[in-house]
């Protein structure tokens, strides 16, 4: 017999359960999330136009673990940090003339993936179901190369945009999506002992 209050209290999605914790908890969360943001931005291979970063692993894991509002809040607090000149962006970069320059898609995409992800790990798209952390992952990790494509396309031109901008960066958002499932699942069950 299931106790009354647990029926109306459904398992959390995340193994952070962010959604349950005060408000002062969330906003510590949205200040450790900016700092693995920007730690994730230093870890890069230099390639031109667009550099290959941890930063799309960092975005989609805060989302998996935030949720669709918090993580998208988060990933928006360190691109807002990022236009006011912080040096939190590849290669410890910032300023607005990112946003506006042949990387500014990716940056774009970034809030929303982050959501995408937050919103299929709500729905049991997480740790408790690899394939479909993994699977959410990777959509979240497509929708930011297709979103980064075509912006860098106003720079390169469809054909170059898909040569610099998508092919270099598949076979690493595959590898992130399945790194971020895999931690995912082993957190989810860490969590569950």
């Amino acid at each position: 017999m299931h106790h009354p209050a647990a029926m109306n209290h459904p398992p959390s999605f995340s193994p952070l359960s962010l959604s349950d914790q005060a408000t002062h908890w969330k906003m510590i969360a949205v200040l450790v999330g900016t700092i693995v943001l920007a730690v994730s931005s230093r870890i890069e291979v230099p390639m031109y136009p667009v550099p290959v970063t941890m930063q799309t692993f960092a975005v989609t894991m805060i989302g998996a673990l935030y949720g669709w509002r918090l993580g998208g809040i988060t990933v928006l607090t360190w691109l807002g940090e990022a236009a006011m000149g912080a040096p939190v962006l590849a290669g410890g970069a910032g300023g607005l003339a990112h946003f506006a320059g042949p990387t500014g898609g990716y940056l774009a995409s970034f809030p929303i993936i982050a959501a995408l992800t937050g919103f299929l790990a709500e729905k049991g798209w997480n740790g408790g179901r690899v394939w479909l952390a993994f699977l959410a992952m990777s959509l979240a990790n497509v929708l930011c190369l297709l979103i980064g494509a075509s912006w860098l396309a106003t720079f390169t031109g469809v054909e170059k945009a898909i040569v610099l901008g998508v092919t270099p960066f598949l076979i690493g958002a595959v590898l992130k999506s399945a790194l971020g499932a895999v931690i995912l699942r082993q957190w989810t069950r860490y969590k569950a002992v």
